[in-house]
C-alpha cells in the first residue's frame, strides 16, 4: 500500500506515535500524519503521576521520540490541531475550522479524558486533574513547596501514585474513597490492602467508604472537601483521580460501532472500511478471552500501538498480548501482568512477605490455571509469570506459594 493519501493518525500521545513507528517498520513508504491535540511532540502520560511529578525526570524524557526523528522518518506532525470530524465513505477527516485531509487509513488513538467530579466547587483554584504535562507541571508546583494539606478524591492509581509524590515533597495528605480498601476494583481486597498498609506507613490518612458532596472554597480558591453528611476535610490542594472515560465521540459521530470504547477486532480494525483504533479508546477483540477488552495502560499503547501500525501498513496482525502495567510508590516497585477480567473475585495466592512488601501474587481460575501475577520488589520474574498465564500452566497453590519450589519449575511443566 504506496498512495499519496496515505495514513492519518488522530491522536498526539504514546499510541499514535508507536503507530507510526510501527508502520514505517513494517516496510509502508507513504505519507503518515500525526493530528496531535496538544502542542507538543508526543509525550509519555505515567511519569506525570510518577517521576515526572517528583521532578527525578526532566520534560525531554518524557518524549515519546526525539523531535528530529519525525522528520528523518517523514511522520508529519499536526500539533495544537484537532480533528473535528471524519467520513468513512469519503476517507476525509476534517481538521480545525477549515482544513480537510484525504486519508487512505485512518487511525483513532484519541485516548481518555479525566472523569470529572459532578459536583460544586471544581472550577476552583488549587482543584487539580492529572492527565496532560501542564497538568502535572501545576500540580508539582502547587506541592513541592510542601506542608500543604493535599486532599485526592480517589483511591486508584492516580490517586496512590499522587499521594506518595505528595507526602515526598512534605505534604499533609488525605485519600477519600468510595471503596472499602484501596484499588480493590483493580487488585481486590487483598492485594490492595497492601497498598493502603503502605500508605497509612507513610503517613497518609486512608478515608474509605467515604462519599464526596463537593469543595468549598473562599475568593476563589478551594479550602476543603466537603462529605456527605456535611463534614469539611480541609485542603489547599485537592486532586481529583476517579478514572477516565474514553473519548470515543468521533467515533459515534462517525457511526462506528462504539461498547465501552471504539469496538475493533484483533487487528484494530473498526466497523468502517479503512478505519483502525488503538489505545485508551479502543475496546479491542483478544483472541484468549473471545470477547474485546479496553486497557487503559502504558504498555497497551507502547505494544498495540505498534502493533495497529503495522497492521495499517498491511501486515496482517492478531494482537494477543497479556495485558501489563506498574506503578512505583515510595519504595515500593510493582508490575502486573494478566486478565483483570478472570480475576476478579478470586482471592489470590501470596508467595513470599506480604509484611516486608517482597512478593508474588498469583490469581488462579477453578481449572489452577494462573489468569494473573503481580510481583512487588521481586524483580527478574515478570517474563515467568507471564508464561504461566500464556500457556495456562496448570499449578498446585500450594506449591506456587511456596518460595523454595523455583517459579521456573512451573513453567517447565507446560513443556
Amino acid at each position: 500500500m504506496n498512495s499519496s493519501r496515505g495514513l492519518v493518525i488522530v491522536g498526539g500521545g504514546l499510541a499514535g506515535a508507536r503507530a507510526a513507528e510501527g508502520a514505517r517498520e513494517a516496510g509502508y513508504a507513504g505519507p503518515i500524519t500525526i493530528v496531535a491535540g496538544e502542542d507538543a511532540m508526543p509525550y509519555i502520560r505515567p511519569p506525570l503521576s510518577k517521576g515526572f511529578l517528583l521532578g527525578n525526570d526532566d520534560r525531554a524524557s518524557i518524549d515519546v521520540h526525539p523531535e528530529a526523528w519525525y522528520a528523518e522518518q517523514r511522520v508529519e506532525v499536526l500539533r495544537g490541531r484537532r480533528a473535528t470530524s471524519f467520513d468513512p465513505v469519503a476517507h476525509t477527516v476534517a481538521i480545525g475550522e477549515s482544513e480537510v485531509r484525504t486519508y487512505d487509513r485512518l487511525l483513532l488513538a484519541t485516548g481518555a479524558s479525566p472523569r470529572r467530579f459532578r459536583g460544586p466547587g471544581t472550577d476552583l483554584a488549587g482543584v487539580h486533574l492529572l492527565r496532560q504535562v501542564d497538568d502535572s507541571i501545576a500540580l508539582r508546583e502547587a506541592i513541592a513547596p510542601g506542608d500543604r494539606q493535599v486532599v485526592i478524591v480517589g483511591a486508584g492509581w492516580i490517586g496512590l501514585e499522587v499521594a506518595a509524590a505528595a507526602r515526598n515533597y512534605g505534604n499533609d495528605v488525605t485519600v477519600l474513597g468510595l471503596e472499602t480498601v484501596p484499588l480493590n476494583v483493580a487488585i481486590g481486597d487483598a492485594a490492595g490492602s497492601v497498598f493502603g498498609d503502605l500508605h497509612r506507613a507513610h503517613g497518609v490518612t486512608l478515608r474509605m467508604s467515604t462519599s464526596v458532596a463537593g469543595m468549598v472554597g473562599a475568593e476563589g480558591s478551594v479550602t476543603g472537601v466537603e462529605l456527605e453528611g456535611g463534614e469539611v476535610v480541609p485542603a489547599d490542594v485537592v486532586v481529583v483521580g476517579i478514572g477516565a472515560i474514553p473519548e470515543t465521540a468521533l467515533a459515534e459521530a462517525a457511526g462506528l460501532e462504539v461498547a465501552g470504547g471504539i469496538t475493533t477486532d484483533a487487528g484494530f480494525r473498526t466497523s468502517a472500511g479503512d478505519v483502525y483504533a488503538v489505545g485508551d479508546v479502543a475496546s479491542v477483540f483478544h483472541p484468549v478471552l473471545r470477547q474485546p477488552i479496553r486497557i487503559e495502560h502504558w504498555a497497551n499503547a507502547e505494544v498495540a500501538g505498534k502493533a495497529a501500525g503495522r497492521s495499517m501498513a498491511g501486515e496482517v496482525v492478531e494482537y494477543d498480548e497479556i495485558p501489563y502495567f506498574y506503578t512505583d510508590q515510595y519504595d515500593l516497585g510493582m508490575e502486573y501482568s494478566g486478565y483483570g477480567t478472570l480475576a476478579g473475585g478470586i482471592e489470590p495466592v501470596f508467595r513470599g512477605d506480604r509484611d516486608a512488601r517482597e512478593f508474588v501474587a498469583f490469581w488462579i481460575d477453578d481449572a489452577r490455571r494462573v489468569v494473573a501475577g503481580m510481583n512487588v520488589n521481586v524483580w527478574d520474574v515478570n517474563d515467568t509469570v507471564q508464561r504461566l498465564i500464556r500457556e495456562q500452566v496448570v499449578v498446585d497453590p500450594a506449591r506456587l506459594a511456596d518460595p523454595s519450589v523455583p517459579l521456573e519449575a512451573f513453567a517447565r511443566t507446560s513443556g
